[in-house]
């Protein structure tokens, strides 16, 4: 490989990234907290709304993967993405200024358009990072490491500023930091998409030759090989055992926020300052920045001296991990019944495992789909990697709704059992998947 270093644009989309993180987990960190206090909602329907709307974050995907793939390429998919984002930002900012028994509908409006904004969004950014490596790449594991670093600078700082505002200021404003980082994103891709991506992702299709030579792109319709079916059954498999992760790991926003606001010690007697429900949320992107440089690293270090794991022996891992962090959690709530509120390190410990397990999945999958995928393809299969979260959202979502009445002992249980029997599962597996990966027969 001629270049050991990165190109330009990853740094300018991981920035770009960067912005709409901040909007969308500014949002979020305060969704479920906004519909407890200021609309009223009880916890099974907070449960509920939460779950449709962040699975539906994650099936968008596919429509607009379909018509990046079909119709519209990568980077001008991604432009649209965002500013249909900027609308649902901005109108969940005038609700929560303007809020009254009949404008309850606007708050579901808002929700469906971010949703689909998102869906347009991000498997498009995330593919137009692939058009700048080429096939086995050794580099791409380590692109996507650096996008998901950038993800989570925004998704760290936002909690402090979004967060602070809703909960100490009003809503409103919360919601209006969140838009003003949107706008900021769609308006920093409009200036640098010709300075930095250039042609790329402008068309829809691409084969690898194409994409090697950078001659324009066409439609390639030749049938799959029996290689490339194989690895496309690789991507699902692992995209259905990422489901049990996503399902267990989405509780950071729902019931993971619930215990920290009613169970948890927030309380810091040298500052006098009670911590935001909604800053445990930065927990986990500020492990993500301080981990992933070194996953990064690790995994390029590995991978010369021939000692990389699997991908799927990274999904594994994982999914271990995050029953790790429910075993502390059951800890936590079986201390919290006999003594009341915890400490906050336990919620600490269990972001920090769930966050290693999120480095050994997310990243790496993404930069599964891209190399494993005919290039037709990319942002349909990436659309689909990240679409498997709909489900476990959902799934997420209603199990939360639960919160509140089962013994949180027991309520943390579950993912452990969940996610411990996946990981089991995928382990006997391993070993055909290697096989598909690498077309050996």
């Amino acid at each position: 490989m001629k270049n050991q270093g990165h190109p330009k644009a990853l740094y300018f989309l991981s920035s770009v990234m960067m912005w709409e993180r901040f909007s969308y987990y500014g949002m979020r960190a305060i969704l479920v907290l906004f519909m407890a206090s200021f609309l009223s909602f009880n916890t099974r329907t907070i449960g509920n709304v939460y779950g449709w709307f962040t699975g539906l974050v994650y099936l968008t995907p596919v429509i607009g993967g379909y018509i990046s793939d079909r119709y519209w390429g990568p980077a001008k998919t991604t432009i649209v993405g965002s500013w249909v984002l900027v609308v649902g930002q901005f109108l969940m900012c005038f609700l929560a200024f303007k809020y009254n028994s009949s404008t309850l509908m606007l708050f579901y409006v808002a929700m469906a358009i971010i949703a689909m904004g998102n869906g347009f969004f991000k498997p498009c950014l995330s593919s137009l990072v692939g058009e700048f490596y080429e096939a086995n790449d050794p580099r791409s594991d380590g692109a996507y490491t650096i996008l998901y670093m950038g993800v989570n600078v925004g998704a760290f700082i936002t909690p402090f500023v979004c967060g602070y505002l809703g909960e100490k200021v009003g809503w409103g404003w919360g919601f209006f930091a969140a838009s003003v980082g949107m706008l900021l994103g769609a308006l920093l891709l409009l200036w640098g998409k010709k300075r930095f991506i250039g042609d790329k992702g402008s068309c829809p299709l691409r084969t690898l030759e194409e994409k090697a030579s950078g001659r324009p792109a066409c439609r390639d319709n030749a049938p799959l090989t029996k290689e490339e079916k194989q690895k496309l059954a690789v991507i699902f498999i692992l995209t259905f055992f990422s489901i049990f992760f996503w399902a267990a790991f989405e509780q950071a926003g729902s019931s993971l926020t619930l215990f920290a606001e009613k169970s948890t010690n927030r309380f810091i007697p040298f500052l006098n300052f009670e911590v935001p429900a909604s800053w445990f949320q930065s927990l986990n992107p500020l492990f993500v920045i301080i981990l992933a440089p070194l996953f990064s690293a690790f995994w390029v270090k590995l991978s010369n001296i021939r000692k990389e794991p699997s991908t799927p022996a990274k999904f594994i891992w994982s999914l271990f991990l995050v029953a790790g962090g429910f075993v502390l959690m059951i800890f936590a709530a079986m201390f919290n019944k006999v003594y009341g509120p915890v400490s906050m390190f336990w919620l600490v410990g269990a972001y920090l495992l769930h966050t290693v397990g999120e480095l050994c999945t997310s990243p790496v999958g993404m930069s599964m789909v891209t190399k494993l995928s005919p290039a037709k393809f990319v942002s349909i299969m990436m659309a689909v990697f990240l679409g498997s979260s709909f489900f476990a959202s959902v799934v997420a979502g209603v199990f939360a709704g639960n919160y509140d009445t089962m013994d949180h002992t027991t309520f943390f249980t579950v993912p452990v059992i969940t996610t411990g029997v996946s990981g089991l599962l995928l382990l006997a597996i391993i070993r055909p998947l290697k096989k598909w990966m690498h077309g050996i027969h």
